[in-house]
């Protein structure tokens, strides 16, 4: 009875959602996929001159893939906070809090909207930790739930902050502030990207 109860209230908050959301704009794809690509690739060859040992290892990548996808994420109670799968803080915190920032903010500017982006950045994050970084360690469950979670946070406050910039009136405050906010995504557009 409960579970009818939940999908229920589900149903009504996602009916209430779509029935006073204005009518989305084009929703383009190819923009966030590829710097998605860009960025995670970027990330994967930094972690193998970085840390060689697992992540630039070739012979165990075979077994490090059959790990990731026979075993349950990496999570360990028992850990300090934020480090329960064994990574410095720093990087569970910072490193994917601007990660899922980062792929939450191109897909919310090609008008994937808030929840679109979000179901983005959970992707692309659950592309990065099962099909790009597995072949060096297992993937984290806390990295699977942090970075998208952090990227609809962060990356919102973002968005909000770049689209007002972009309606200064003073083309260089704009220009600046804009490129402050998303500096990635305002190279691209200067290379001529549509969104």
């Amino acid at each position: 009875m409960a579970t009818i109860g939940r999908t229920a209230v589900l149903v009504v908050a996602l009916t209430s959602i779509r029935a006073h959301a204005k009518e989305p704009e084009h929703v383009e794809w190819g923009v966030p996929v590829i710097h998605s690509l860009g960025l995670l690739t970027t990330m994967r060859v930094s972690e193998a001159v970085l840390w060689p040992k697992p992540f630039a290892q070739f012979d165990t990548w075979g077994d490090h893939y059959k790990e990731a996808f026979t075993k349950p994420p990496l999570f360990d109670a028992s850990a300090s906070f934020m480090q329960w799968d064994g990574d410095p803080l720093a990087i569970n915190v910072v490193g994917h809090g601007l990660l899922g920032s980062e792929l939450y903010l191109r897909a919310r500017q090609c008008h994937f909207g808030w929840f679109g982006s979000f179901v983005f950045a959970a992707g692309a994050s659950a592309i990065w930790e099962y099909g790009i970084e597995a072949n060096g360690t297992r993937p984290s469950a806390q990295d699977l739930v942090y970075t998208p979670l952090m990227g609809l946070a962060l990356g919102e406050l973002r968005y909000g902050a770049w689209t007002a910039a972009g309606k200064l009136k003073r083309g260089t405050e704009r220009a600046v502030l804009r490129a402050v906010f998303d500096p990635f995504g305002e190279l691209e557009r200067l290379a001529g990207t549509v969104c």
